[in-house]
């Protein structure tokens, strides 16, 4: 049968050379599979509930940082203009000014721990997925057995560790073990597995090239779209994380990442919640900011190793 069409005086018809004739698809995908107009309906009116579910709190959020403890109770959804100077003042007063020393640290423990965690996180993927070693399959039920395992259970072991090491009270005792990541290799390992082709390595091999000089000029360039989303993941883990630096960081007041030193602001008798809501929201930012920048790499990175080619 051939390929080849031509258009009909009726509009959206076509004919084959041998006659038959057939209503050619105007989308990108066959028109056996085309939703009806019901079902386009009802998917778009579920988006707009799904988008003002998780857009409300932010809202809430927003206007809520720019009232006082008595607005609050009143429930307004308006903002109150008048007050974003007062609770922002109140913020740095009641923090003795290390307000943004904070959102810095945080900054500093996320991004740390993220270049760390994501060039460890491959590197291990990696040598699970292409090299064959005694106990890889234990080592990979134990990868797996760390996405089940939560973190909250190895915070106490972790800091026995740290103070038995003398790191508590130092940004070593939140970095290094906001490095380790299970997921981070579990995703490097099914990426590497469908994207690393073996030919490749075996080409590189024969010219030369060392294990180190493959990896590091030829595998990470491959793995860039799963390293972005493990480096997103172990960044915002890091971000929201707030057992492991209460524990850690006891003595030390410059050391506390924005979750704690917000903590200690709402463990006071008589906060200024506007104040508080404030802290948040300008502590996101951050956040915010990295996911505006990385979006579209984030997105490639999601599906990495779905589809083997």
């Amino acid at each position: 049968m051939s390929a080849s069409t031509r258009l009909l005086g009726r509009p959206r018809i076509a004919r084959l050379d041998d006659g038959r004739e057939y209503r050619p698809s105007t989308s990108s995908h066959a028109r056996s599979i085309e939703p009806s107009a019901v079902a386009k309906w009802v998917t778009r009116i579920i988006l707009v509930l799904v988008l003002l579910y998780f857009l409300f709190p932010l809202y809430w959020l927003i206007i809520s940082a720019t009232k006082t403890n008595a607005e609050l109770k009143d429930g307004s959804l308006w903002l109150a203009s008048n007050n974003i100077k007062a609770n922002y003042d109140a913020l740095i007063s009641w923090t003795g000014g290390m307000f943004w020393r904070w959102v810095a640290n945080s900054v500093l423990y996320s991004t740390a721990a993220g270049v760390i965690g994501t060039l460890v996180s491959v590197m291990a993927g990696y040598g699970i997925s292409k090299f064959a070693f005694r106990g890889s399959r234990v080592l990979q039920l134990a990868v797996l057995g760390g996405l089940l395992l939560p973190i909250a259970l190895l915070t106490i072991p972790l800091y026995i560790v740290m103070h038995t090491l003398g790191l508590t009270d130092t940004v070593w005792a939140i970095i290094i073990p906001s490095c380790v990541s299970p997921f981070g290799v579990f995703l490097g390992r099914m990426y590497a597995a469908t994207s690393v082709p073996d030919e490749l390595l075996e080409a590189a091999r024969i010219d030369g090239a060392g294990e180190f000089r493959i990896f590091f000029t030829m595998v990470l360039r491959i793995l860039a779209p799963a390293m972005v989303t493990i480096f997103l993941f172990i960044f915002v883990a890091t971000w929201n994380n707030f057992l492991l630096p209460l524990m850690m960081v006891t003595n030390n007041v410059a050391l506390k990442p924005v979750t704690l030193g917000l903590y200690g602001m709402m463990s006071y008798f008589d906060p200024t919640y506007g104040a508080v809501l404030q802290g948040a929201l300008l502590g996101v930012l951050p956040l915010v900011i990295l996911f505006l920048i990385l979006q579209r790499y984030w997105k490639a990175g999601l599906t990495a190793g779905a589809v083997k080619g």
